[in-house]
Order: structure tokens, then sequence, then C-alpha cells
């Protein structure tokens, strides 16, 4: 399929993602492959494709189709077996790459990531993938540089946990009046900054909110108890919730305060 994947026109690279990439998948996990574009890709050739590999009619979403930062793609049954082709704009990963060397990055909303789209996921999914299909081994030269996390970009997301605090202040402000709305978007807030900026702090990627509490909890240095006591606040949203996201944030603080140094 990444074959015939990369034969169509705009199409550069095809790259398997996700937990079969990294090894960490489940036997019904799905196959998630990156379609990395140049241009415009050949929209009616990716649909056609769809279809015969699917043996049904498939709607593929073009650029944008699925949001500002997610893009396109489709979803397939193959064989009784999911399979997500998900778009990639190569000029825009490449941009995004050279934000980060200098230590920028941006997050944007996109549906289906409700703590917001993380930029540094672009060149992360690229260091985490496994090249299927690169003719002009551009996908291939960029994996060789994104190995290395850039030191600009490990002190922007370490320095970023400032606002996990000013989220459980806001926090702290709404709980005596019960809005748990408020209060659970608050803390979600900070417990995924605080993920963000660990994994950032072992120049570690993190690609989106899912499984990133649990493996920030594993990183080395990470405070004990880390991942228990979040979900302790974020299943209590009361006063005594917060106050024990507050220890949290300041203990993870303080970790990367003292290794920094």
């Amino acid at each position: 399929m990444a074959g015939q994947l990369a034969a169509v026109p705009g199409i550069r690279a095809v790259v398997l993602g996700g937990s079969r990439a990294r090894g960490t998948h489940r036997p019904d996990s799905d196959w998630d492959l990156g379609l990395y574009y140049r241009g415009a890709p050949d929209m009616a050739a990716l649909t056609a494709l769809a279809g015969e590999v699917q043996g049904s009619p498939v709607e593929v979403a073009g650029p944008g189709g699925w949001g500002p930062w997610v893009n396109g793609g489709a979803w397939l049954r193959v064989d009784g077996t999911q399979v997500d082709w998900i778009l990639r704009d190569l000029d825009r990963v490449e941009a995004v790459w050279s934000d980060c060397r200098q230590g920028r990055y941006e997050v944007g909303v996109q549906p289906g990531h409700p703590l917001g789209f993380w930029s540094p996921a672009y060149p992360g999914e690229v260091a985490l993938g496994r090249v299927l299909a690169d003719p002009q081994r551009e996908l291939t030269r960029l994996q060789s540089e994104v190995l290395d996390y850039p030191e600009p970009l490990r002190k922007a997301l370490a320095d970023a946990a400032w606002e996990a605090d000013f989220s459980v202040t806001a926090a702290r402000k709404s709980a005596p009046s019960g809005d748990r709305l408020h209060v659970s978007l608050c803390l979600s807030r900070a417990f995924g900054i605080l993920t963000q900026s660990l994994h950032a702090h072992h120049r570690t990627w993190c690609l989106n909110e899912k499984g990133a509490l649990a493996a920030a909890a594993a990183l080395p240095d990470t405070p004990a108890d880390f991942a228990d006591r979040a979900g302790e606040a974020l299943r209590g949203l009361d006063a005594a919730a917060v106050e024990t996201a507050a220890a949290v944030v300041s203990d993870v603080r303080a970790v990367l305060a003292r290794t920094s140094a």
C-alpha cells in the first residue's frame, strides 16, 4: 500500500506512525500511515486508491478537511483491519522543524486534540515513524535531523511549565463555587503542560495527549505518584483537588529547575 500511495502525484513519502511504529501496539491497534506531500496531492487518485484497497467507496478529506493541524486523510477498513491515512504537508513540517530549532512552537486549536495541537508533534512524528516509501529520500534526510532534539526547544517547552501554575490559580478561584467544568479544564490543561515539559526536559517527543500522562510518569526524575495524584485531582475537581494539583505542579517545576541548573 505504501508503494501505491507513493506513486500518487504529490505524495513524496509514506511513513508508518503510531503505536505500530513504536512497537507498543496491541493486536487490535490501527495502522497509521502518514502521507507526506508537497503542493497539492492528487485527491482524485487518492480517493480511487482508497476505494480500491477497501473494496468500497471511501471519503478522503483533502488538506484542511480535518482541521488546520491534523489536516486530512481517510479511515479505511482493509481485510477487517483499521488503516488510517493522515495527510502531512512536508513544506509545513519542515517550516515547523525550522521554528523548533529556534525554540519556537505553536499550540493550535484542533478537533480531536482537547489540549491543543502542539506543533513539535510534526517533527516528533517524523522522528518516531518508520519510513515505508521515500523515493527521493526527502523524509529520510529529515528524519536524520529530527533525531537530535534541539536544545532551544527543550528549554522553551520546559519553561512552559509556568502556565501550569497559572491554570491551577485559575482553578482555585472557581472551585469554591463548584464550577466543575472550569476546574476540570484548568487542571487538565495544567497536567497536559507538565507532560509536555517533562518530555521536552528529557528530549523525548510528545505527540499528543493519548498516553502522555503515563509516559511522563515513567520518565526519570518525575515526582513519585505523579500520575496517581493527577488522577486524584481530576476525579475530585474540588478545593482539595486543586491543592493536590498545585502540589504536583510545584514538585514538577522543582525537578525542572534543579536538573536544568
